[in-house]
């Protein structure tokens, strides 16, 4: 009789799975060659895989044969989403998987490395996010503005902004068009986590994205999965609001419109670096173009084909990259606390390419020796430099004459 593998977790095999978007239990068991009942009944936990079906699915899953008998990441808390309705469930089955695996290893990360303080203020005390109107999020985005120092002038870097208070964030191709990013709260540390889509690399596009999933974490940290169900339109629009009220504060952005144009919008993208198109919906916003114009605008914006790509979208500025788990990691070896390959043998679970994805890392990162520092020794011998003589003030003429 064939033993199983005690411990086996049956929520790591569907994680797994999820991860390679396969899209059901039978299409690994083809992969695997075995019957589909056999995955079936793994994932369900009436059985277990034995030692060699282990191996086998570590191998098809790209992950080490510990990874199904870790405890999953796990949280109360939901996972913001742009949508849900639009995207497909495989896409976002993937999404949250990546979700979890990128907070795990930044629990492992925490184990060596102090990463920097969640240093985000309370912004809701006690009301709940449904009694928040327009003006309590206008006043909450100049409020942190003042808490973290920043002015009110553009902020040129939010993925730094966001590293510095505290978020850890990652950055994957999502594989959609539908899912720009997401955001969720660790129960471990109590700390925010973000993946940005790499799929469309724009700076403004990333500014925004980016401004939109710290709006979650600021406004929507208690929500439940069925309050972001029922509520999830209501949800996504005080988000996008307190982005954009972030980015473009309404204390000074508008005192820079003297016409409201497209030329005029181009120029302003220039230097508050946000995208013409959130420009046009903050100025509705803020009642500074009429309900007539704004339509208007983005008439022209779409006949220009800016919906695909807007000016100044292509080499104007380096995308912005995450690199706080980078860091970490780089200095975790480069410490010797932790070999790479000691790393990926004991530490994580999947796979090397996966770390290197969510943590922003080169491609082959692990597979690169660690860089060693070399001391040159001098060619000649090094002879004491004596003076024999005090030094000389030179007068300068006096030019005044």
């Amino acid at each position: 009789m064939r033993m199983g593998t005690p411990g086996f977790i049956p929520g790591r095999l569907t994680e797994a799975r999820e991860a390679l978007r396969i899209p059901s239990m039978s299409a690994l068991a083809r992969r695997l060659g075995v019957n589909a009942s056999s995955v079936s009944r793994w994932e369900d936990g009436t059985s277990s895989p034995d030692p060699d079906a282990l191996q086998q699915l570590a191998a098809e899953l790209r992950v080490r044969p510990e990874f199904f008998l870790r405890p999953q990441i796990t949280s109360a808390r939901p996972v913001f989403f742009r949508s849900l309705s639009s995207a497909y469930v495989r896409d976002l089955a993937y999404q949250r998987v990546q979700m979890r695996w990128l907070q795990e290893v930044s629990a492992t990360v925490q184990h060596y490395v102090d990463l920097p303080a969640v240093d985000i203020p309370d912004v809701l005390g006690s009301s709940s996010y449904r009694q928040l109107r327009d003006e309590d999020i206008e006043r909450i985005a100049l409020d942190l503005r003042r808490y973290w120092k920043i002015g009110e002038g553009p902020c040129v870097d939010v993925v730094a902004l966001m590293e510095r208070v505290g978020f850890v964030i990652g950055s994957i191709e999502m594989g959609t068009a539908k899912l720009d990013g997401l955001c969720g709260w660790s129960l471990a540390d109590d700390r925010p986590h973000v993946l940005l889509a790499t799929d469309k690399m724009a700076f403004a596009r990333r500014q925004m994205d980016a401004a939109h999933e710290m709006a979650h974490a600021l406004l929507h940290k208690h929500v439940t999965e069925e309050q972001l169900r029922t509520d999830l339109k209501h949800i996504e629009t005080q988000a996008f609001r307190l982005a954009s009220a972030f980015l473009l504060p309404s204390t000074t952005f508008p005192l820079e419109v003297r016409v409201p144009s497209l030329a005029a919008l181009v120029t302003l993208k220039e230097r508050w670096r946000v995208s013409i198109k959130a420009q046009i919906k903050r100025l509705a916003d803020l009642n500074l173009i009429s309900e007539d114009q704004a339509p208007h605008l983005y008439k022209l914006y779409s006949a220009k084909g800016w919906s695909k790509e807007e000016p100044l979208d292509r080499g104007r500025w380096e995308l912005q990259q995450p690199h706080v788990l980078a860091d970490a990691l780089n200095l975790i070896v480069d410490a010797g606390v932790r070999s790479k390959a000691d790393l990926l043998a004991v530490e994580f679970t999947i796979s090397a390419g996966d770390v290197e994805n969510l943590c922003n890392l080169p491609p082959g990162w692990f597979s690169r020796d660690r860089a060693e520092v070399v001391q040159l020794t001098p060619r000649f011998a090094e002879r004491p430099v004596q003076s024999t003589e005090s030094g000389a003030v030179v007068p300068f003429p006096n030019r005044s004459r």
